[in-house]
C-alpha cells in the first residue's frame, strides 16, 4: 500500500476511534473512511470526510425536517426528477473530503475543474519523495491518427522497452540531481522552491480535494468516460464506486442519464427522427461535422 508509517498509523488511529453523532451519516460511506484505495503504481484515494446523505438531497428539494417526509420509492422517484432535469442545487448539499495521492501531470489535467477546494502538498516546505509514475506495459500506446488527445496501438517488444528504460532512467536521473541540488554537504544547497522545477511531471504529488456532490458527478462524467487519458481514468472509476456506496439513489440516477445517457444536438435529433421515418441520412445531409457525425455514428449506427 502506498502509505507512509505517519499515514498509515493516522488512519489507523482515526479508524479505532469511534464518536457518537447526532448528523446524518450514510452507512456506505462510513466503511470507506479513512481507507487507503491504491490507484496506478503509488497513487491512492481516501475520504477524509463527507456530509450528506441521499436523504439530505431530498431534504433540499423539499426544504423539510429531519431525515425526509416520503417513502424511500419516492426519494428515489424525486432524485431521478432532479437527475433528469438538470437540477443542480440540491445534489450541492452533500460534501466529500478526499485525499488523493497523483502524478504531477494526471493533478494538472484534474486542477482545470475549478469547483473544489484544493490544498496541494507544497515542494517549497517539503522534499517530494522519489516516487514516480511508470505506465503499465498495456498503457504504452502510439498516438492516435484519428484523435489529437488519444492513444492509439500499442507499443511492443523492443520499442515499448526502450520507452520504459528512458522514462526510469529519466525520473531517476532528475531525482539524483533534486538531491544533489538540495544538499548542503559542502555547499548552500539550493532552495526547495528552486530545486523543484527541475523534477518531471511523472513524480507523485498529494492533496486534499473537497467537492460538492453535484461538482462531483460533473468531474466524475468527464473523467471516468471511456474518452477520458486511462491516468485520470482509473481515479474517476474508483471515486465511483465510493460515491455509489455513500450515496447509492444519487448514483444510480447519475450512472442512468449521465454516465449511460446520451446527449443530442438539434441536428443530430433531426437526423435521428429522418431515419426513423425510414430516410437514409448521411454525413453529406447531415448538417453536422464531421467530428460529430462520427460520434453519432458510434452511438447510433
Amino acid at each position: 500500500m502506498p502509505l507512509t508509517p505517519d499515514q498509515e498509523a493516522e488512519i489507523a488511529e482515526a479508524r479505532a476511534t469511534t464518536r457518537p453523532t447526532l448528523r446524518a451519516i450514510s452507512d456506505g460511506m462510513e466503511a470507506h473512511l479513512y481507507v487507503a484505495h491504491p490507484v496506478l503504481d503509488h497513487g491512492l484515494i481516501r475520504v477524509v470526510d463527507y456530509m450528506g446523505d441521499d436523504a439530505a438531497i431530498c431534504q433540499a428539494a423539499r426544504v423539510s425536517y429531519g431525515r425526509g417526509t416520503k417513502a424511500v420509492s419516492d426519494d428515489a422517484g424525486l432524485i431521478r426528477y432532479l437527475m433528469r432535469h438538470w437540477h443542480s442545487t440540491p445534489f450541492e448539499m452533500c460534501e466529500v473530503k478526499f485525499h488523493v495521492k497523483l502524478p504531477v501531470f494526471v493533478a494538472r489535467q484534474w486542477i482545470r475543474h475549478r469547483t473544489a477546494n484544493v490544498n496541494e502538498y507544497s515542494a517549497r516546505y517539503s522534499i517530494l519523495d522519489r516516487e514516480f509514475y511508470i505506465p503499465a506495459p498495456d498503457q504504452l500506446a502510439a498516438q492516435s491518427t484519428v484523435n489529437n488527445q488519444g492513444r492509439g496501438e500499442l507499443l511492443e517488444g523492443a520499442e515499448a522497452q526502450r520507452v520504459l528504460d528512458i522514462l526510469r532512467e529519466d525520473a531517476m536521473r532528475a531525482y539524483d540531481h533534486y538531491e544533489d541540488m538540495l544538499s548542503t554537504e559542502g555547499q548552500k544547497g539550493l532552495a526547495r522552491e528552486l530545486a523543484r522545477m527541475n523534477l518531471p511531471a511523472n513524480i507523485y504529488t498529494q492533496w486534499y480535494w473537497k467537492c460538492d456532490l453535484h461538482n462531483l458527478f460533473h468531474f466524475l462524467r468527464l473523467r471516468a468516460d471511456h474518452h477520458a487519458q486511462y491516468e485520470i481514468r482509473v481515479y474517476a472509476q474508483t471515486m465511483c464506486a465510493i460515491v455509489k456506496d455513500w450515496v447509492p439513489q444519487a448514483y444510480a440516477a447519475f450512472e442512468d442519464y449521465r454516465l449511460g445517457g446520451v446527449n443530442l444536438s438539434g441536428k443530430a435529433a433531426e437526423a435521428l427522427k429522418r431515419r426513423l421515418a425510414g430516410e437514409a441520412v448521411t454525413f453529406e445531409t447531415s448538417g453536422m461535422s464531421r467530428g460529430e457525425w462520427r460520434e453519432f455514428c458510434e452511438v447510433w449506427g
